[in-house]
C-alpha cells in the first residue's frame, strides 16, 4: 500500500487508512479463510502444538508482497551513520534524538549517551538514555568529539513532540550542536531535503544551500543522498548537491567536522 495516490489521499482524508484497511479486509477475507482452513488440515497431519482457532485471529493482509517494503529514509540513514562510526571508531558517541534503533544497536560496540526531549526508558549495556533539550544541551563548549542528530532537527519548534512553537527552533538547535562539538569532532546530521517548505506540524524540508549556510562554520566532509527514486539509486555516496533541487522529499546525510 505504498501507491503515491493513496499516500496523498491519506494526508487529505484522516480516516482513509481505516477505510482502506476495511476494504482490503473484505477483499482478502475469502483468501484468509481459505489459508486458515489449509493450515487446519495441515495441523491434522501432525501433532497439535498450538491452539489454532479463529477466536485468536490476527489478520495481516498486506504483508504478502513480492519484496520486503521499507522506509528508505529510516533504513539507509542509520546504515550510513553506522558505517562512519565504524570508520572513525570514537571512544564514546553522543546521539540526540535520532531513530531509537540507531543508538541501541551502536551501543553494542561503542558506548553511547542518548538524549531526547522525551527520554526513552531503556536499559542496555553501553547505553545511557537521558532527557535532553536541543536548545540547551548539557555539554560544555567544544566538548563532544562524536555527535549525531538525524531526522530530528526538522521537527524542532513545530510542537509535534510537545516542544514549544518556535519558527527558528531548528536554527537555535543547530547553533547548540555547533557550540558543543569539539575541534576535530564529527557531527552526523540528517534532514529531509528537496523543495524547502514546512509541512505543519510534521516537519520541515530543506534545500542543500540552507543546510550549508546553517553549518557555515563547520567543514563538510561528506554529503550523501537518499533520493526520491531510492528504488533505482539507493543511497548515493558523495552525491552531487545539484541533485537536491530536483527532489520532493529526499533525505540528506551530512558529515561535518569542526
Amino acid at each position: 500500500m505504498h501507491d503515491p495516490l493513496v499516500t496523498k489521499l491519506k494526508k487529505i482524508i484522516p480516516g482513509l487508512p481505516g477505510i482502506i484497511e476495511f476494504l482490503v479486509t473484505l477483499a482478502w477475507a475469502p483468501r484468509y479463510i481459505g489459508q486458515w482452513r489449509a493450515l487446519k488440515q495441515s495441523a491434522r497431519r501432525t501433532s497439535a502444538r498450538f491452539d489454532l482457532s479463529l477466536k485468536n485471529a490476527y489478520p495481516r493482509l498486506l504483508d504478502a508482497t513480492s519484496t520486503t517494503p521499507f522506509d528508505p529514509h529510516y533504513i539507509y540513514h542509520p546504515a550510513w551513520a553506522a558505517r562512519i562510526l565504524a570508520e572513525t571508531k570514537p571512544e564514546k558517541h553522543v546521539d540526540i534524538a535520532s531513530l531509537l534503533a540507531f543508538p541501541t544497536i551502536v551501543s553494542a560496540f561503542i558506548p553511547v549517551d542518548y538524549y531526547d526531549y522525551r527520554p526513552a526508558n531503556l536499559r542496555l549495556s553501553g547505553l545511557e538514555s537521558r532527557p535532553g533539550n536541543l536548545h540547551a544541551l548539557p555539554f560544555a563548549d567544544n566538548s563532544v568529539q562524536s555527535l549525531s542528530c538525524m531526522h530530528t532537527i526538522e521537527h524542532v519548534g513545530l510542537g509535534r513532540y510537545g516542544d514549544p512553537i518556535d519558527y527558528d527552533g531548528d536554527l537555535k538547535a543547530i547553533a547548540e550542536m555547533i557550540r558543543v562539538l569539539a575541534p576535530g569532532g564529527t557531527l552526523l546530521f540528517v534532514v529531509p531535503v528537496g523543495q524547502p517548505r514546512i509541512e505543519f506540524n510534521a516537519h520541515r524540508i530543506y534545500s542543500y544551500e540552507q543546510i550549508r549556510k546553517a553549518f557555515s562554520t563547520l567543514t563538510l566532509k561528506e554529503f550523501s543522498l537518499i533520493p526520491d527514486d531510492h528504488k533505482t539509486y539507493g543511497l548515493i555516496k558523495n552525491a552531487d548537491s545539484s541533485l537536491v533541487a530536483a527532489q520532493r522529499y529526499a533525505c540528506g546525510c551530512f558529515w561535518f567536522t569542526k
